[in-house]
């Protein structure tokens, strides 16, 4: 059970992904959270650093789409400037819109990985596909109510995962 909260990688930022790195492993897409994923949940555009992580991923051929649980003017604000096609109310960690974005961007399951800030929500649904699974630190450490409880929840399955010798980074 608590395998399916496991993710494949945890890294500090979306930065350390690198576009080369993931090419070189075959990697052709990338589904990403939007909020404290890429920016602060209460930030409404990207920053510059993300744009040109935005062009590395651009300049590798290496496909992304913004899957998020947040409303359609949110997300649309963000992603609409950058021109990164979008999903809202994705209902993670339900597979629908995971699969739909693989769909989308018109690769296999094993070409994509989900980078996500929450294990409920992005690293479940991702591993519920068999989906490679990145899991950051969030960007800032508030969160909106729902998030909130989410957190809780999420503390107590690192917390285990830890005991039990499956994860070896810190909180």
């Amino acid at each position: 059970m608590l395998t399916k909260f496991l993710p494949s990688e945890h890294v500090k930022t979306i930065f350390d992904v690198k576009a080369k790195a993931l090419k070189e492993r075959g990697i052709k897409g990338i589904i990403t959270d939007l909020d404290n994923t890429l920016v602060e949940w209460d930030r409404p555009f990207a920053t510059p650093e993300l744009i040109e992580w935005f062009q590395s991923m651009v300049d590798e051929n290496i496909k992304v789409t913004i899957v998020s649980n947040n409303n359609k003017d949110r997300v649309e604000a963000f992603a609409a400037p950058v021109n990164i096609p979008f999903i809202f109310r994705a209902r993670k960690p339900m597979t629908m819109a995971f699969k739909q974005a693989i769909n989308s961007m018109k690769l296999r399951p094993e070409e994509v990985v989900v980078i996500g800030d929450q294990l409920l929500t992005d690293v479940l649904g991702g591993n519920r596909l068999g989906l490679h699974t990145i899991l950051v630190v969030p960007v800032t450490q508030s969160d909106g109510f729902f998030t909130k409880f989410n957190r809780r929840v999420e503390r107590t399955i690192l917390k285990k995962l830890k005991q039990k010798g499956m994860i070896q980074w810190g909180d």
